[in-house]
């Protein structure tokens, strides 16, 4: 962790300047520039949003809201979409930017921090839009919203911790850049981000146990939908296990560090 921090105080400029130029090449020919990162995730929200308030009559428990289920679904969708955006882009950075790793001497550290820095900013512009929507609809969050930075940082800890050494083993074995996609869709349907945890049948119920998102994504519908503090003695246990997960990444990078240019 020191290292990380060192790396990125001493590389700061070369962070900075290169998370300014990819969110600047991303939109510079298109008209609405950077609305595109908020309106997928937007898009998708409304989507389910529709099917299961307004075709199912579905309705939330404790929230007096006739769009309690959009409400629901954009507070998961803020903490699934830093979570998937971290995780895939640190799957690939490596091998996208190979060429630059051979041409230029710079510590391959600070790709993942450039990864996180990107990412931060697009999913601080979509709950910009969140909180906008959320007026509108009637609902603005209250005072567990201090809450979320923490959220946040175990959301970054956990991504990195699984997408850094996802990303070094996927320079040796390509065929994990295959299959981390589609795992990525079973997470998704097996994390309670679009349904209940409390609609899951007793003897599928005990499998949540083995998914760490679920108390990451459980603390931002507390504390967006129901205004209340996330539970922190299972956030801790899951803020522990991705800082073992991140150590063991780092572990792990390091080792595999000489060969990683060789095999790019």
């Amino acid at each position: 962790m020191k290292n990380m921090l060192f790396v990125a105080w001493r590389y700061r400029f070369f962070i900075t300047t290169s998370i300014k130029t990819e969110l600047h090449s991303k939109f510079i020919r298109s008209r609405l520039g950077g609305l595109w990162m908020i309106l997928n995730p937007l898009a998708q929200v409304l989507i389910f949003a529709f099917v299961l308030s307004a075709v199912l009559s579905a309705k939330l428990p404790g929230i007096n809201n006739r769009y309690a289920y959009a409400i629901y679904l954009m507070a998961g969708i803020l903490g699934w979409s830093l979570f998937a955006e971290i995780l895939n882009r640190c799957l690939t950075m490596f091998i996208e930017n190979g060429n630059i790793l051979k041409k230029l001497a710079f510590p391959k550290l600070a790709l993942p921090l450039i990864v996180i820095g990107s990412a931060l900013i697009n999913n601080l512009l979509l709950f910009i839009a969140i909180l906008v929507i959320f007026g509108i609809l009637g609902h603005p969050p209250g005072i567990a919203l201090i809450w979320l930075p923490v959220l946040m940082v175990i959301t970054i800890g956990f991504a990195v911790g699984l997408g850094l050494g996802l990303g070094v083993l996927n320079v040796f074995i390509r065929d994990i850049g295959q299959v981390v996609p589609v795992a990525m869709q079973f997470l998704f349907w097996f994390t309670p981000v679009v349904y209940m945890v409390n609609i899951i049948p007793e003897h599928y119920s005990g499998w949540l146990v083995f998914n760490p998102l679920i108390p990451i994504i459980t603390g931002y519908q507390d504390v967006l939908l129901y205004d209340r503090t996330p539970n922190l003695v299972v956030l801790s246990e899951t803020a522990a296990f991705a800082a073992v997960l991140v150590a063991l990444s780092l572990l792990f990078f390091r080792k595999a560090n000489a060969e990683m240019v060789d095999q790019l």
